[in-house]
């Protein structure tokens, strides 16, 4: 009975990180040297992800019932949780990328948006660039063409606009100069 207490607080604090998340991602963080673990667990807090390790029962326990079931497959060896309830892609971002460094690192598999992968589709969407990146990808688009008709005029303004201007306000009265001079029509 006394087990089952002490397992509670740690259930209910996995349940309690899992409610608002957006996405995690499980790894096997096994051979990492203490060095890379704390500097990956350094980005993971900068990026605002929560980053900790679980007894595999624990999770489970708390996996069962919710959206995060599926991932009980990957439940097998050490394993630990990285959760973001902010950026449904930064956990698979920065553990993809560190793993890259760290080849001990494993990615097991996780969920975004409800939806559950496995180490390849991690991996997939690890490539999706951050919502802060996209943003700036859009507004720099959209800002790109204004840019250069704005350019295109001002250029336009220096070189030759204003001549140009000029040529069609003085053609109207060259015109009327050149025409002869219409008698009224005879009653």
């Amino acid at each position: 009975m006394a087990k089952i207490e002490l397992k509670q607080p740690v259930v209910e604090e996995i349940s309690a990180n899992l409610k608002d998340a957006q996405s995690i991602v499980l790894v096997d963080y096994r051979g990492l040297t203490v060095e890379q673990d704390t500097r990956l667990r350094k980005e993971l807090r900068e990026a605002g992800i929560t980053y900790k390790v679980y007894k595999n029962t624990m999770m489970n326990f708390a996996f069962k019932g919710t959206d995060f079931e599926a991932l009980t497959q990957y439940l097998e060896g050490p394993s630990a949780l990285a959760i973001s309830d902010s950026d449904a892609t930064a956990p698979a971002r920065i553990l993809c990328k560190f793993a890259k460094e760290a080849s001990k690192l494993e990615v097991k598999g996780g969920m975004v948006e409800g939806i559950a992968y496995d180490a390849a589709g991690i991996a997939e969407i690890a490539k999706i660039p951050s919502r802060e990146e996209l943003i700036s990808k859009l507004l720099g688009s959209l800002q790109s063409p204004i840019t250069n008709f704005a350019r295109v005029m001002n250029q336009l303004a220096e070189k030759g606009g204003a001549s140009a201007c000029e040529a069609t306000d003085a053609a109207p009265a060259e015109a009327a100069e050149a025409a002869p001079a219409e008698e009224p029509p005879a009653e």
